[in-house]
């Protein structure tokens, strides 16, 4: 995208949306040397493009606009692609052995996880999910410990300072981590609270498994958890594209393609 020389506010405004559709991410040093206008410059663009709910302001820059981006309440996912989510349970919990200490993290997904480990026999469960807790009450064979923290009402989760200081007392056998998206640089979530969390989780984990459906490939969202490296275990569906498929393949990943 080569800009013409001295271009209108409006017409500049619109180039940056454009580079957003083309890289999903732009920078505010990169689109000053690009336009030939000061750094204040740019930031006031991104500023009123923001306020118009065209992209989100990020460190350094914005991303692009997008639902995923929104922090959508549990209630909202729980019914979506809800034949997938109950197939990537049913491989989740064929991966979890009786006495494994597991860590189940908020969502609809790990919900779907959950609801088959509460016939287990004898787990340790560590979970800052409220509805995924509650999953457990009527086996007493099963520990449940929760770190504590704030409630974020849209995802029925604690967190904070008080849950990532708690978590540094446990050791877990496995992690079933849940995600808003997923890219070839790394998996993300709409809140920034629930991003160090979900670092926090990974740190006290052996294991990492992570359970996600196909729409949330290709996709970045505001907060990025980690990168996706050799140490973690992807479970999906079979419409997982097949580029990313190859490149996390090449990586070292785990992939298992739950059959719908």
């Amino acid at each position: 995208m080569e800009p013409k020389e001295k271009i209108t506010t409006a017409k500049r405004r619109s180039l940056i949306l454009r580079k957003l559709d083309e890289h999903f991410e732009v920078n505010v040093t990169e689109l000053s040397k690009l336009f030939g206008v000061s750094e204040v410059t740019i930031r006031n663009d991104l500023g009123s493009l923001e306020e118009k709910n065209l992209l989100v302001r990020a460190r350094g820059g914005a991303i692009k606009a997008s639902e995923i981006n929104r922090d959508s309440k549990l209630s909202e996912k729980t019914s979506k692609n809800l034949k997938e989510k109950k197939a990537i349970a049913q491989i989740a919990a064929t991966l979890i052995s009786e006495g494994d200490t597991v860590f189940i993290d908020s969502g609809s997904t790990t919900e779907e996880v959950a609801k088959l480990l509460a016939n287990y026999k004898f787990l340790t469960i560590v979970t800052n999910a409220i509805n995924i807790m509650s999953l457990f009450t009527d086996n007493p064979n099963i520990t449940v410990i929760v770190p504590g923290g704030i409630l974020r009402h849209t995802s029925c989760s604690l967190v904070g300072m008080t849950s990532e200081q708690n978590l540094n007392e446990f050791y877990c056998d496995k992690l079933i981590l849940g995600v808003d998206a997923i890219d070839i640089n790394g998996i993300y979530t709409p809140n920034i609270e629930e991003a160090n969390l979900n670092r926090a989780m990974i740190k006290i984990s052996k294991e990492i498994i992570l359970v996600t459906d196909s729409s949330k490939f290709n996709k970045r969202s505001m907060s990025k958890i980690a990168e996706v490296t050799n140490n973690l275990s992807i479970i999906t569906d079979s419409n997982i594209p097949p580029n990313l498929l190859k490149i996390f393949q090449e990586k070292g990943v785990t992939i298992h393609i739950a059959k719908i």
